[in-house]
């Protein structure tokens, strides 16, 4: 009987690990890889050095990157042939990827503490942290004094205003320098290329990238309907107290169909089922067993 019962439970988790093997394998999209490449040849532009995404060291090298490369690239220009693309808003310069919503650059900035001993330096510039984020809102130029002579549009004067993660809807982002905070100073990508063009010559002037500034994020989610696949795409630049720049980038494919075959979906309900079975075999044991359960080795690796 412990024999035939010992057969029965290698045979069940066998079972239990082919239904696993096989949804993995039955998941993996074969258009991630290439949509992946072609994505992060596209924005970090690793064979021209001028504009190389992670080559990047200093601000103005951003500041190059972004003007000169990014934002040329977020919307669809003229075809080889010099003609005027049609029926291709919000889609990318490569014509096959659209956006979902619109880009977003948001910034996370320090406060400025002044040393201890002033002598030295007046200012310390420290690393980021939740601590010492800076949250207030501004007038453009980092200052607290309107303007009145110059104007402004609303994408300007927004990214001088602080909003928090629960306005933005986004999350805590791991570094590698740091933990950000899912809020910030943020800029949206939206209108013309010209209208791009010309807010982001504006931001440049203002200084909005500069010594006080410890991250900036550009995110955004793209759809190519040629292989039904979402993209979700972080640019991340860290600006170390240093001054130096540190860039990485995340490309993110999801496939649009969650179940693509009917074998797929079986298994899947099967998966479902035998993790209910282990569940109350396992909650009958805790019953039985009460606080020695804990003490029993397997017990542990089954949980």
């Amino acid at each position: 009987i412990q024999m035939w019962a010992i057969i029965r439970e290698f045979l069940t988790c066998l079972v239990f690990a082919i239904l696993i093997f096989v949804i993995t394998y039955s998941n993996r999209e074969q258009n991630s890889f290439l949509q992946v490449n072609h994505l992060r040849a596209y924005f970090l532009n690793q064979k021209q050095t001028t504009v190389d995404y992670t080559k990047i060291n200093t601000i103005d090298e951003y500041w190059y990157w972004l003007e000169n490369s990014f934002v040329p690239n977020i919307r669809a220009q003229q075809w080889y042939n010099g003609d005027n693309p049609e029926y291709l808003n919000e889609f990318l310069n490569d014509k096959s990827n659209r956006f979902i919503g619109w880009a977003t650059m948001r910034q996370l900035r320090i406060k400025s503490d002044l040393c201890p001993d002033q002598r030295v330096i007046l200012i310390c510039e420290d690393s980021y942290s939740f601590s010492n984020e800076e949250t207030q809102l501004f007038q453009p130029g980092w200052t607290n004094e309107t303007i009145e002579d110059e104007v402004y549009s609303s994408s300007i004067l927004n990214a001088f205003n602080y909003s928090t993660s629960d306005e933005l809807d986004t999350y805590t982002y791991v570094g590698d320098f740091g933990t950000y905070r899912g809020g910030g100073y943020v800029y949206e990508f939206r209108g013309s290329l010209s209208d791009l063009e010309t807010n982001l010559s504006a931001l440049h002037q203002l200084d909005w990238i500069d010594e006080k500034t410890r991250a900036v994020f550009i995110q955004l989610t793209l759809y190519n309907p040629s292989v039904q696949l979402l993209t979700a795409v972080t640019l991340l630049a860290e600006f170390l107290p240093t001054g130096g720049i540190y860039t990485t980038a995340r490309f993110e494919p999801i496939n649009f169909y969650t179940f693509t075959s009917i074998l797929q979906l079986v298994c899947t309900i099967l998966y479902i089922f035998f993790i209910i079975y282990f569940m109350i075999i396992e909650i009958r044991l805790l019953f039985k067993l009460r606080l020695k359960y804990f003490y029993q080795f397997w017990s542990i690796i089954q949980l």
